[in-house]
């Protein structure tokens, strides 16, 4: 049969129906397009050799006076800041008991032992370290409560249970002899509350934890209520980071891994420091440290509309005076600030309902708020990301570019993911550069994902190409003070939450990766005839070792149809042609990859083909 060589149009388009996609991409999986080819995404290997508590969900990348390089990482659990290969955890410390306030009480045959610590403020999930504990007279010895445990269940607002175990962390059971109290000297050092993995949006009833507040109020989340969020950015060589809605914490870096974080208004000369917000940067230019959703002085209350900063080059004075330039600007517009991010001129502000820009002018006013659209917003605090001078970001209602105005971003596969998206848990969605491939990711979770994220979309923005896929990944951190992109797992077991080196490799952390493209229907003419197949000739670019695509050719009758498969070839590196045998009036090509150790990219396609009447 005579050769034709297939020309298939770039990128993935999924606004109709494989049929509507004729001579185009319909589907597709870790799978990027480059130069209109498309090709398998680069692969990943763990970072951190051991997993770390928690869905991380913030990642920043800084370094020391000296060059070392630190990450800090932000879970629903904790807070980590990675030097090499190790995650040391800074998670801070909320409160610190006296000596022999703490006491606790084992059952024989029980693993569980109950704390007593009056108005304790703990929930369940969070971590306290004990010290100068006293054996209580059996298995639980000194050794086994002088640690960290994590709360099993709370009590009551004076008691809360923990499960017993030795120095290995494995279980340990009282016995008879258990009949002790750990003695008058024991410290409890209880770390920040923890927070959700999952998105409540609901306020009053079940909102909070129970006891709080008054029988029947409607009140907003409590900090531990929701899911947990972090923001960071370095001062100089040190760590200023947020828990959203939380208290603001620095970190030290000359005081070494071993130290904790603390709140900036335990520093020395703090002054009318913030003590909640939604979201905290530090800008570039003028070196402000800005709380966004923050406390008004004079008031503990968090107004959600409410931006203030600090003097310039201060982290602990933000006393508006003549002499300094601290100061606040409320934005009426919405009820809340959604997310904030850096560029290099401004700094831009989504609202639940519009953008705004804010400008560094210098005194009297200090920085100039403009308002940008009042018709647009951002999906969740990390749907918006800065690439070489533009800002890309995700609302609802699609996909958005801030060049110096908002404009929205044709995209063929909008529909999709809007349609696909778990709304109920869209605050997870993070946006993410690859700058190395000209690309934005946006990670979410889709529905049937059990709430957690699951898919990507990605667009190369050289290209205005599309395409689609599956990735559990809740951070991602781009090449810039480390050699290659970073990024966290997003996966609810414990056993799996790692963060991985990205485009590393051809592998899925040592394992094969499956990636796939698929096609749109193809017809001869207008699709009324049949057509015939009898060989492919494949042109492929491999890289790694015995490289293997399987191509599939589908083929239906009519638009409606579900494609059948009809015939199945295996491309290799010294592949010159396959000879296939397959019928049909629509025609779909799959191509995937399944096995460890390789790359590839896709040329052209020449298949031997005819028309082949209409019956």
């Amino acid at each position: 049969m005579p050769l034709q060589k297939i020309q298939f149009a770039p990128g993935v388009d999924k606004e109709g129906t494989e049929y509507t996609a004729d001579s185009g991409w319909f589907d597709s999986d870790k799978i990027r397009f480059r130069k209109g080819r498309p090709e398998k995404i680069g692969g990943w290997t763990k970072l951190t050799p051991s997993s770390f508590l928690g869905i991380c969900r913030s990642l920043f990348a800084w370094a020391s006076l000296e060059r070392v390089k630190y990450i800090g990482a932000g879970t629903n659990l904790k807070f980590y800041v990675i030097e090499g290969v190790n995650a040391n955890d800074i998670t801070p410390i909320r409160s610190t008991t006296g000596a022999g306030d703490v006491t606790f009480s084992a059952t024989n045959g029980s693993s569980t032992v109950t704390v007593n610590d009056t108005a304790h403020g703990a929930v369940q999930n969070d971590f306290v370290t004990f010290s100068s504990a006293a054996s209580l007279g059996g298995n639980i010895t000194a050794a086994v409560l002088n640690q960290e445990y994590q709360v099993l269940s709370v009590s009551s607002a004076n008691a809360f249970t923990i499960t017993a175990k030795d120095t290995s962390g494995s279980t340990v059971t009282a016995n008879s002899s258990d009949t002790g109290n750990g003695g008058s000297s024991t410290v409890g050092a209880y770390q920040i509350n923890t927070g959700l993995i999952d998105y409540v949006s609901a306020a009053g009833w079940g909102a909070n934890p129970w006891g709080d507040g008054t029988w029947g109020s409607g009140s907003a989340l409590s900090v531990s209520g929701q899911l947990r969020q972090f923001s960071q950015d370095n001062f100089g060589e040190d760590l200023v980071f947020n828990v959203r809605n939380g208290g603001i914490f620095y970190w030290d870096e000359s005081n070494g891994l071993n130290n904790r974080g603390v709140n900036i208004t335990s520093l020395g000369g703090a002054s009318n420091c913030p003590t909640i917000a939604s979201q905290i940067l530090v800008s570039d230019n003028d070196q402000h440290v800005i709380a966004f959703g923050a406390n008004a002085i004079g008031s503990a209350d968090q107004d959600r509309l409410f931006v203030r900063w600090s003097d310039q080059e201060s982290i602990t004075d933000w006393t508006p005076t003549a002499t300094n330039t601290a100061g606040g600007v409320r934005i009426n517009s919405g009820s809340q600030i959604v997310g904030a991010v850096q560029t290099r001129q401004e700094i831009l502000i989504w609202t639940d309902v519009s953008v705004h820009s804010m400008r560094f002018i210098g005194a009297p006013f200090i920085f100039q708020f403009t308002t940008i659209s009042s018709d647009v917003s951002m999906i969740s605090p990390n749907s918006a990301v800065n690439a070489r001078g533009n800002v890309y970001f995700m609302d609802k209602t699609g996909f958005y570019i801030y060049n110096g105005a908002v404009q929205q971003i044709p995209c063929s596969v909008q529909e999709y993911v809007l349609t696909n998206i778990d709304m109920t848990q869209s605050f997870k969605v993070f946006a993410a550069e690859n700058n190395a491939f000209s690309e934005i990711i946006w990670f979410y979770p889709k529905t049937g994902s059990g709430g957690e994220i699951s898919d990507y979309v990605s667009f190369n923005y050289n290209e205005n190409l599309w395409a689609v896929g599956t990735l559990a990944r809740g951070a991602w951190l781009d090449s810039g003070v480390l050699d290659g992109p970073i990024a966290a797992s997003a996966i609810t077991s414990s056993d799996n939450n790692y963060i991985y080196n990205h485009e590393d490799g051809y592998d899925d952390d040592g394992s094969a990766m499956t990636a796939y493209i698929e096609s749109g229907d193809l017809e001869i003419g207008d699709g009324n005839n049949f057509m015939m197949i009898d060989r492919v000739l494949p042109d492929f670019s491999f890289s790694g070792s015995s490289p293997e695509v399987t191509m599939t050719i589908k083929g239906s009758d009519f638009p409606l149809e579900s494609p059948s498969s009809l015939a199945t070839a295996t491309i290799t590196d010294s592949t010159k042609q396959a000879n296939v045998r397959a019928r049909a009036r629509h025609t779909v090509l799959r191509l995937e990859s399944s096995n460890a150790g390789y790359g590839w990219r896709l040329g052209g396609f020449r298949f031997g083909m005819r028309q082949d009447g209409r019956r």
